[in-house]
């Protein structure tokens, strides 16, 4: 594999997506929270990550010049800020729907019919979308570009994804990704396509050696990089088994937390193929450290997980993984 195409062990963290949005990418808020994520976690990248919605599942418009997805300048003075605190910077646009629905359910006809909506009109919107932000990551010298995430209804249009990549490319020469789904890594048949195989590891403490296992014969197969672009745990009881529930009942838990992320970076180092991580999530504004122990949500700032994520990524990148 070609790990070098990452210049090392990937310690990250995603920034912006909670508590984001147009408006809070900028100013004092904003600058404290990338300044404490870089301090508490020690992390070497960001994944400045937001979105623009489309209506329902079906719809063929994205709205991606309208709130609440930053503007295009705060989308440049992020960049710039990660950039200025020494990180490197994977832009990671994601399309939303205003309904509620997943974006996994985005969907069409898998064969056209007269007045219904359509793949190719929705690929022609999300192209639209996708290339503007490629531009900016070009202007901005971006590392990495993520394409897509979890859009596990589409993963299989593999001539529309291969023509979308090809757009990107002509306005953007760093790296490109597509972020799968958990689950998904060896559905995508087109990985050939892109720089880095991804995908969301939301995976239960008890199953990572399992999945682990599935995932590396994907990797093997293809001979790229691999990176986990999302993975994390809420601080609640009962998500080590469930971290990909946002939704799930339990009590507020930093132990839970903190033993779902060192089971995860226990497993994950003795695999020489993950080449790391960019957790879920660093929000801007941050909460109040003093109410992190009430905070059941994805972000360890403030939280015993704070400390297994700094410690890990220490040793990952003292040893210079990927290797």
């Amino acid at each position: 594999m070609n790990d070098d195409a990452l210049g090392g062990y990937v310690a990250g963290m995603t920034w912006g997506w909670s508590g984001g949005g147009r408006g809070t990418w900028t100013g004092p808020a904003a600058d404290r929270s990338m300044d404490l994520m870089v301090e508490r976690l020690g992390v070497t990248w960001t994944a400045l990550t937001f979105f623009a919605l489309q209506d329902t599942p079906q719809s063929t418009n994205i709205d991606f010049r309208d709130a609440p997805t930053p503007t295009d300048d705060e989308v440049r003075a992020a960049i710039r800020a990660a950039h200025a605190r020494g990180l490197q910077v994977c832009l990671k646009p994601v399309v939303n729907v205003r309904n509620g629905t997943w974006r996994a359910h985005i969907s069409f006809f898998d064969v056209d019919v007269v007045c219904e909506p359509t793949w190719g009109q929705w690929f022609a919107a999300y192209t639209g979308f996708m290339t503007h932000y490629a531009r900016i990551a070009a202007d901005e010298g971006v590392a990495m570009l993520c394409v897509g995430c979890e859009l596990v209804q589409s993963d299989g249009r593999e001539h529309e994804w291969r023509a979308l990549v090809a757009a990107v490319r002509a306005e953007y020469d760093g790296l490109v990704t597509y972020n799968c789904d958990k689950y998904q890594e060896g559905n995508v048949r087109w990985w050939d396509a892109v720089d880095v195989v991804a995908s969301s590891g939301y995976y239960p403490a008890d199953d990572w050696e399992a999945q682990l296992d599935r995932i590396e014969a994907v990797v093997r197969r293809e001979g790229k990089p691999f990176l986990f672009l999302e993975a994390g745990c809420p601080s609640r009881e009962g998500s080590s088994a469930l971290p990909h529930d946002w939704n799930l009942a339990g009590a507020p838990s930093g132990a839970a937390q903190a033993d779902w992320y060192a089971v995860a970076f226990d497993a994950c180092a003795r695999r020489d193929w993950v080449g790391g991580f960019l957790l879920w999530d660093w929000p801007t504004p941050l909460y109040d450290e003093a109410t992190a122990a009430a905070n059941d949500d994805y972000c360890p700032y403030g939280k015993p997980a704070e400390r297994v994520v700094r410690e890990a990524y220490a040793r990952a990148v003292a040893a210079g993984a990927p290797r």
